[in-house]
């Protein structure tokens, strides 16, 4: 009977360690995990680099297409306006030399786009410098593009770390004045717990 009970003090003896063990383990594993938190900057850095790569960051995948949708627009414009810039250059030049009093060279209006064939030169010039200027507004727009994708992750990293929990509220109710007797309308503002809320009337 008495190895009986040595028996099962110690497997008590044993099971209690091991429960101690357990708990220093896990203990000692909570102390070693660091937790991440989100940086902003990290958001700032990675859209600055890849668009999209800071939304990606701030977990805001639904946003990835629109900054590459907003960012074709100007690239896809810079491309129309570079080739038809191209073109109505070499058709100014062709026409310009052409158009010489000495030693005309008509060897280049065979190669004029059909389009601009029968504009005069003076025409072809004024199509020349707006598609020069378009291309010029279009990389200035794509420019602007990308740092407001770059701000959009910055401002929403941050955003990140604010408490938008439950505790956030703010209620109405009407209110009487017991000394002078008139009515009032008031707000509650909770901005944490209820030790931080505060009665502000409107009258």
């Amino acid at each position: 009977m008495k190895a009986y009970h040595r028996f099962i003090w110690i497997i008590v003896c044993c099971s209690w360690f091991n429960c101690l063990l357990a708990q220093t383990d896990k203990a000692s594993v909570k102390d070693t995990v660091k937790i991440r938190k989100h940086d902003p900057r990290i958001a700032t850095r990675r859209s600055a680099i890849i668009p999209g790569w800071g939304q990606a960051y701030n977990r805001e995948y639904w946003k990835i297409p629109l900054v590459y949708g907003v960012l074709a627009i100007p690239a896809s414009l810079y491309f129309y306006n570079n080739s038809w810039y191209k073109k109505t250059k070499f058709a100014y030049e062709a026409l310009y030399k052409a158009s010489l009093p000495v030693n005309p060279d008509s060897s280049m209006l065979k190669d004029i786009d059909p389009q601009l064939k029968t504009l005069s030169i003076g025409s072809v010039q004024s199509y020349r410098n707006a598609f020069r200027r378009d291309r010029d507004y279009s990389i200035l727009w794509f420019i602007i593009a990308w740092g407001l994708q770059v701000a959009d992750a910055t401002v929403f990293g941050h955003l990140k770390q604010f408490d938008i929990s439950n505790d956030l509220s703010m209620e109405w109710s009407p209110k009487l004045d017991p000394v002078t007797r008139t009515p009032g309308l008031g707000f509650t503002l909770n901005l944490k717990n209820s030790a931080s809320r505060r009665l502000v009337d409107v009258r």
